[in-house]
């Protein structure tokens, strides 16, 4: 692989965890712009290296590149796990931990070279925590003093 497509790929990765980050560095999040950015950087140098790796050794031994990308599948899941805060019967930092593990997905395509759904899951996570707050308030208004069940 050439330099310009790992500085490519390393670009994309920024703008793309940026672009889903944001939206939680607005809402002041703990998981903000820097960890969503961070994540989706590390995760794509994961899949860099696997290939890499990859390449160096294949005439050497079996190398199996997906074996990292599922520690990153792993790793990510113990991170998540760490911005979720539960307090009686309140839960939060769900939204947090599903868009860090989300942006590592992004980092995960993004490396392999796989463009077209990076940058389709970024716009659609992006769209879906900016628009789907107003039709979150809408509901909780229209069903809170009901009984549902």
């Amino acid at each position: 692989m050439d330099i310009t497509t790992i500085i490519f790929k390393v670009f994309l990765s920024v703008i793309l965890s940026a672009f889903i980050g944001i939206e939680r560095e607005i809402r002041q999040k703990v998981a903000d712009l820097r960890t969503h950015i961070l994540v989706g950087v590390g995760s794509t140098l994961i899949v860099l290296t696997s290939l890499f790796v990859f390449e160096a050794y294949k005439e050497v031994t079996i190398v199996d590149p997906t074996r990292m990308i599922t520690g990153i599948t792993t790793g990510i899941g113990f991170l998540c796990a760490g911005t979720i805060i539960r307090a009686g019967n309140h839960v939060s930092g769900l939204t947090s931990a599903a868009t860090l593990w989300i942006v590592s997905g992004v980092g995960i395509a993004v490396g392999a070279g796989d463009y077209v759904s990076a940058i389709t899951v970024s716009i659609v996570v992006f769209v879906v925590l900016i628009g789907m707050r107003s039709v979150e308030r809408m509901l909780s208004e229209k069903f809170k003093d009901k009984d549902i069940l």
